[in-house]
């Protein structure tokens, strides 16, 4: 995600400072005369906007309040948005670290994949200081088309959290009844087709189809490749288990999702697209 973001920010004149643990990753802008650092600190010495995309909160703590973390260098005045999808009580305690460094942090996780990142089409969903959000809010233009302030610090997790649950949920809705439709002799274009004129289309079933050969340009026509990975769909999934014990909501269909998305990662599937939950079904004949 943060690639094809990092580039759309270059596409409207803005200037990189790239950090990445994977120094491969940083390599294509460093030949495009963008500047890469060693260390989340250098980039906070450097600049005063500072944009993370992290997979865990466990990444995030570090990349903010570890040894050489942003939070050591920050500058005063800095704003700080953190696009991982992460616990938003971690965002919360981001938060009031920052605020005691003179900084503004803004959690702002991102939803629409890989495709919608490289086209500048993702929505951003902010959670921060109202009064800062015009000044966020210019910068995630330049990478999304639908940017929408939700609240306090936080709010903008919980809305993802939210967002990925019910995804997973009609993801596997749409496995299922495809698979069940191709059992019982249905060719799978004419029931995708079907399915989306009439009530029961989705996003699972009309823009990311699980099916492999229904569709093209989604992961399922790649074996599964690319895409938003069933691991960090698991990890989505357990943030809203943790929120749902928290505050006491059911989530019976959400608990069954991420049951079955922690299943596919012990068995085999934990590098592959989430929408590989149709291969996994297939193949699965005991439930």
């Amino acid at each position: 995600m943060g690639n094809p973001m990092a580039k759309n920010l270059m596409k409207h004149g803005y200037p990189l400072i790239i950090y990445d643990v994977f120094p491969d990753a940083c390599k294509e802008f460093q030949d495009a005369g963008e500047q890469v650092v060693s260390s989340p600190e250098d980039v906070a010495e450097k600049a005063d906007r500072i944009i993370t995309v992290l997979p865990t909160s466990i990444n995030a703590i570090e990349a903010y309040s570890g040894a050489n973390g942003i939070l050591k260098k920050v500058k005063k005045g800095s704003l700080l948005i953190d696009s991982s999808t992460i616990d938003p009580a971690v965002s919360k305690e981001l938060a009031k670290e920052a605020e005691k460094m003179g900084a503004v942090f803004m959690d702002a996780p991102v939803s629409g994949g890989v495709g919608a990142a490289r086209s500048g089409n993702l929505t951003f969903m902010v959670g921060g200081v109202e009064d800062e959000f015009a000044a966020a809010q210019q910068l995630l233009g330049c990478m999304g088309s639908n940017v929408v302030y939700c609240g306090a610090v936080g709010t903008g997790q919980a809305a993802k959290i939210c967002n990925n649950m019910l995804l997973a949920i009609s993801m596997i809705g749409t496995a299922e009844t495809m698979n069940l439709g191709i059992r019982l002799g249905l060719d799978p274009k004419l029931l995708a087709k079907i399915l989306n004129m009439s009530s029961g289309r989705c996003w699972s079933s009309d823009s990311y189809n699980p099916v492999p050969g229904v569709m093209d340009g989604v992961p399922s026509a790649n074996n599964y490749q690319g895409g938003f990975g069933t691991t960090l769909m698991a990890k989505d999934l357990g943030l809203a288990q943790d929120s749902a014990t928290s505050t006491k909501s059911p989530i019976l269909l959400g608990s069954q999702a991420h049951q079955i998305y922690r299943m596919m990662c012990a068995k085999g599937y934990s590098q592959k697209d989430f929408s590989s939950v149709f291969q996994f079904l297939r193949e699965e004949e005991t439930f």
